[in-house]
């Protein structure tokens, strides 16, 4: 089991700090963000690309500590009406960092378009109607194809040979559908990231996800969710109200192992191993109960739990 730690799960701690809670816990690897949606303030991207003793100061600080840096996490909207050049810029840079770092895997997300040029903001189509919705999610398509062509060609140049996408509402790659579009367009640069934790609340299941996909699983993200039954049964999972009152939403992110119970991580893993995924699970604690420190011990104490237990 090469469990891994996203050090945006601790995002009070230092780098140095995130790292020592790592190697403390037996963790083998990280995998840090380079910016974008991430807040937490470990990998300082223009300065790393600006110095090469940076990144080598960088590097030992990870390497000295018995840890590998598993993959560089740069999610951001390289389509957005408003943004997309500052965004795209950004993965490009994250895309030349890892090279520069000797990083093989990229992990992101696909990003989504506006409804049109004039628009601004994303507009993420899940809904077959009104019929106008399927020519204006076709050419959000065509964009995604042609800006993630190009992504893909300078990941390839940097020695970049996967990019991980993961599985996200609002961005265009969703689900199993969406994933393998994108896959059978660009190649096997393109390959899943997989949270369970975005796969529960959708109704998906986790192990059938991972058996479809096979090869082209390239990371994990190990997340909860809990869902409170009695909030879905009256206003399902589509649930706009704020994370700040996780009590009085239809389902929070947990720690793993806090939601969902056992047999479904140890089938999650069944299925990992079937297909044959060797790679990191890599711990994202987002947890409003058992925040920091305190989730992602949680989490590796639940999954070494699960490493020791005999099979039925």
């Amino acid at each position: 089991m090469n469990l891994c730690l996203l050090t945006d799960s601790v995002p009070d701690l230092s780098f140095e700090a995130a790292l020592d809670l790592a190697a403390s816990l037996g963790i083998g690897s990280v995998e840090i963000a380079a910016g974008g949606q991430s807040s937490a303030p470990h990998l300082h991207l223009e300065e790393l690309l600006a110095s090469a003793q940076a990144r080598s100061a960088f590097l030992e600080a990870i390497t000295s500590r018995g840890l590998r840096l598993a993959a560089i996490n740069c999610s951001a909207w390289p389509m957005h009406p408003v943004r997309a050049e500052e965004e795209a810029r950004f993965i490009e840079n994250a895309i030349q960092l890892a090279g520069e770092l000797g990083v093989e895997k990229l992990v992101t997300m696909s990003g989504c378009p506006g409804d049109s040029p004039q628009g601004r903001t994303i507009n993420w189509i899940w809904f077959p109607w009104p019929p106008e919705t399927a020519a204006i999610r076709e050419r959000q398509w065509e964009e995604a194809l042609g800006v993630w062509q190009e992504f893909g060609d300078l990941g390839r140049a940097h020695g970049v040979s996967k990019i991980a996408f993961e599985l996200h509402p609002l961005h265009l790659v969703y689900n199993v559908t969406t994933l393998l579009r994108l896959r059978d367009a660009l190649g096997p640069i393109v390959g899943a990231t997989l949270d369970p934790s975005h796969l529960i609340w959708q109704q998906m299941d986790a192990a059938r996800v991972v058996r479809a996909l096979g090869p082209a699983v390239y990371h994990v993200h190990l997340k909860d969710t809990q869902l409170d039954d009695e909030q879905v049964a009256l206003d399902g999972v589509l649930d706009p109200r704020p994370w700040e009152d996780p009590a009085q939403r239809s389902w929070v992110f947990r720690t793993v192992g806090e939601a969902s119970p056992e047999g479904f991580w140890t089938g999650f893993l069944e299925a990992l191993d079937d297909v044959g995924y060797d790679g990191e699970l890599s711990i994202e604690n987002e947890d409003p109960y058992l925040p920091g420190e305190v989730g992602v011990r949680r989490a590796v104490e639940f999954m070494t739990s699960l490493k020791t237990a005999p099979r039925a």
